[in-house]
């Protein structure tokens, strides 16, 4: 009989990826493997966790006492926990939670694989099994961070930037669009510094170029830049090429120039409008994701006043919010006080995201009329569901398509009837 494994993942795309290249590999020694299955007996649970800020951490936490439990019962055989929050806490976690029957770090593969009397086989291909439907898939193009940013613990998990070779992630995505993938969405901690630890200059813009250029490819979509020094280049690409989707992910956090110093931002408010005024110009109809975080130790009312203001004025296409979380190891940990109430921050978030609803529901309602094309992700009820070029997957919006039998991984063209601040309604041409 094979053994059998439920994979489940935390956080991430990107630890999606890293659940992808484990499940190939213990299928090609002979494993079953399920992912994220909600029910049944497994010899195995492994769950790759996120140990980002306290509620990932948190979540992660449940999900292996809720396994715990399930080992009470003998519903599962052995706990094995990898990924970020094993990498931060491991210590302190075996003492916490004895259930647990292996731990293992974010870049310890190979390990967990001799856990499992697995052989590691370094030429499979493909090198990773599918976990998003079979149309789009997440490719990683870096592990690490070079940045400095006060708040983040991700550097102090993941270490130094380490970019991919180009040639590397060029074979993958030949790979996945010959497999039927027509959307790929390149992934790291900070896109925009790629290339610069192997070829001595930021390449994002060259690598994109070449991934455009593999015939089959449909949208090629980028996620998880960084402002300061933005590599521009990566625009005039974006312009020149139809597959590749006008839009942009760009965590540019906060605008008062009082927060963008104390965060360790390197750019100031001035040069992120010009950033902005720069993608617009250069890339009409540019869908324009970001994320902000509030409470951050010493943001005043004026800081949060201007970030306001900043939000009204830009009007972005996407936006998401997070409270300051006080990480340990971070700079911010280290040299400044938590002093920002839970109540202020949660009360700024919930300010900055009515206005953001507002603000997407009248991009939203422009676009009632418009016919659009969409990719069909799923049937769910009684519309099938996709995404247009400025919706990426699990983030953003969706379109509802009613009145016809759509094929899932098709692109279809449709008239947009209705809209939320979400979500776009839609029938087929």
């Amino acid at each position: 009989m094979k053994k059998t494994i439920n994979l489940l993942t935390m956080g991430c795309s990107k630890n999606r990826v890293d659940s992808e290249i484990l499940m190939r590999q213990l299928v090609a020694n002979g494993f079953d493997v399920s992912y994220e299955a909600e029910s049944g007996k497994f010899d195995f649970v492994v769950i790759n966790t996120c140990g980002f800020i306290n509620d990932a951490k948190e979540e992660s936490i449940n999900t292996i006492l809720e396994f715990a439990e399930q080992k009470k019962h003998r519903r599962v055989g052995k706990i094995v926990v990898c990924g970020c929050l094993s990498q931060r806490y491991r210590e302190e976690l075996k003492a916490e939670i004895p259930e647990v029957d292996a731990w293992f770090g974010k870049f310890e593969l190979k390990p967990m694989l001799q856990y499992f009397n697995a052989e590691y086989h370094c030429n499979l291909q493909p090198g990773r099994t599918l976990t998003t439907p079979p149309h789009y898939a997440y490719v990683k193009i870096s592990e690490g961070c070079n940045r400095t940013c006060s708040f983040c613990a991700i550097p102090n998990i993941t270490g130094s930037y380490k970019s991919r070779p180009k040639e590397e992630i060029l074979e993958e995505c030949r790979l996945l669009v010959a497999s039927g993938v027509k959307e790929i969405i390149l992934i790291a901690q900070d896109l925009s510094f790629y290339g610069v630890d192997l070829y001595k200059k930021q390449c994002l813009a060259e690598l994109m170029e070449q991934i455009a250029e593999i015939d089959g490819l449909a949208w090629l979509r980028i996620h998880y830049t960084y402002p300061a020094h933005f590599p521009l280049d990566v625009l005039d690409v974006m312009a020149r090429h139809n597959n590749i989707c006008n839009y942009i992910d760009i965590a540019l956090q906060h605008i008062s120039d009082n927060m963008l110093t104390r965060m360790r931002r390197n750019i100031s408010k001035q040069e992120t409008y010009n950033l902005v005024r720069e993608f617009r110009k250069r890339v009409p109809g540019l869908v324009l994701r970001t994320t902000l975080l509030v409470g951050h130790p010493d943001e005043t009312d004026q800081d949060f006043a201007e970030l306001v203001e900043f939000v009204k004025d830009v009007r972005f296409d996407r936006l998401g919010v997070f409270t300051y979380s006080n990480e340990e190891h971070t700079y911010a940990f280290e040299n400044y006080t938590d002093n920002v109430s839970e109540d202020v921050k949660q009360r700024r978030m919930e300010e900055i995201m009515a206005i953001q609803q507002q603000i997407s529901l009248e991009i939203n309602q422009k676009k009632i009329g418009q016919t659009i094309k969409v990719l069909i992700d799923r049937q769910e009820s009684e519309y099938f569901v996709g995404r247009s070029e400025g919706d990426s997957p699990e983030v953003d919006g969706e379109v509802l398509v009613s009145g016809a039998n759509l094929p899932i991984g098709d692109f279809v063209s449709v008239r947009v009837t209705d809209a939320d601040e979400f979500d776009l309604y839609a029938e087929l041409v």
